[in-house]
């Protein structure tokens, strides 16, 4: 779907934005485990001195369309410009929920950045700012992206098939891996 070169050069994309939107510096929240790749190669693209903290949050809860902070920031943001970094966007439930939490604590500002955007499948509007790549409704891997702890390593984004991984988690290493 998007191969390493078009990645890299999406993430320099956003690296520039960011950079001349927030000269005088941010906090970048890169929410785990997800977002951790792309955060990566964003911010060592970046060309202004970042504050990088992280935020884990717990999958939804069965029938409750609940989550829960498991690991918190460490650094104060009141007052300051934020931009939560994550993987996908898709239902905009979890960006919804993100926003919140961290809007309670009064940042100057509060953006998100995010490598993919799957608006097709968007339930609550999100404010997008900073976006890598459009997908379409399709289950995808690679570049921080798994599949039950695989293919995260990947420096690219495919399409993969749920039910293929369901009977084969493996699948697709041949194919991605160049095995």
């Amino acid at each position: 779907m998007i191969d390493g070169p078009e990645l890299r050069g999406g993430v320099r994309r956003l690296a520039r934005q960011l950079s001349s939107t927030y000269d005088d510096g941010l906090v970048v929240v890169v929410v785990l485990k997800g977002s951790l790749i792309f955060a990566a190669d964003l911010v060592r693209a970046l060309t202004i001195e970042p504050e990088v903290d992280f935020l884990a949050i717990s999958s939804y809860a069965a029938d409750s369309g609940r989550v829960r902070v498991l690991k918190d920031l460490d650094v104060d943001i009141a007052g300051r410009d934020v931009v939560l970094v994550e993987d996908l966007i898709d239902t905009g439930l979890k960006a919804a929920y993100l926003l919140g939490e961290l809007g309670r604590r009064e940042p100057a500002s509060l953006q998100i950045c995010t490598l993919l955007d799957r608006s097709g499948r968007r339930i609550l509007p999100t404010p997008l700012r900073f976006v890598g790549f459009e997908i379409p409704d399709e289950f995808v891997i690679g570049y921080g992206l798994d599949y039950h702890g695989r293919y995260r390593n990947l420096e690219l984004v495919a399409a993969a098939e749920p039910e293929v991984l369901d009977a084969d988690p493996d699948a697709y290493v041949a194919q991605l891996y160049g095995g």
